[in-house]
C-alpha cells in the first residue's frame, strides 16, 4: 500500500504545478500536508521524497505532454 502512495506523491509532484512549487519551497511541509490528507507514508519514504531535487521534477514535468499536467493558473502557466 505504501509504495502506491509513494507513486501517487511522485505523480502529483510531476503533474501538479502548484504542488511542485510548494514542494520546491517547503518539501517537508508539503509532504506533511499530503500525509494529513490521507497519503500514508513512512518516515523513510518522506525523507527520501523530501530529498528529490525540485529542478529535476521540473525537468521531468517539462518532458510530459502538457495535456497531462495541471497548470497553476494563479501563477500564470507552466513551470
Amino acid at each position: 500500500m505504501s509504495q502506491s502512495n509513494v507513486e501517487r506523491v511522485v505523480g502529483l509532484l510531476v503533474t501538479d504545478e502548484a504542488m511542485r512549487r510548494r514542494f520546491a519551497t517547503n518539501p517537508q511541509g508539503t509532504l506533511q500536508h499530503l500525509c494529513e490528507g490521507g497519503f500514508g507514508l513512512t518516515w523513510c519514504e518522506r525523507h527520501a521524497l523530501a530529498s528529490i531535487d525540485p529542478h529535476q521534477l521540473a525537468r521531468f514535468a517539462a518532458a510530459i505532454d502538457p495535456r497531462l499536467l495541471k497548470a497553476d493558473l494563479k501563477e500564470g502557466g507552466h513551470s
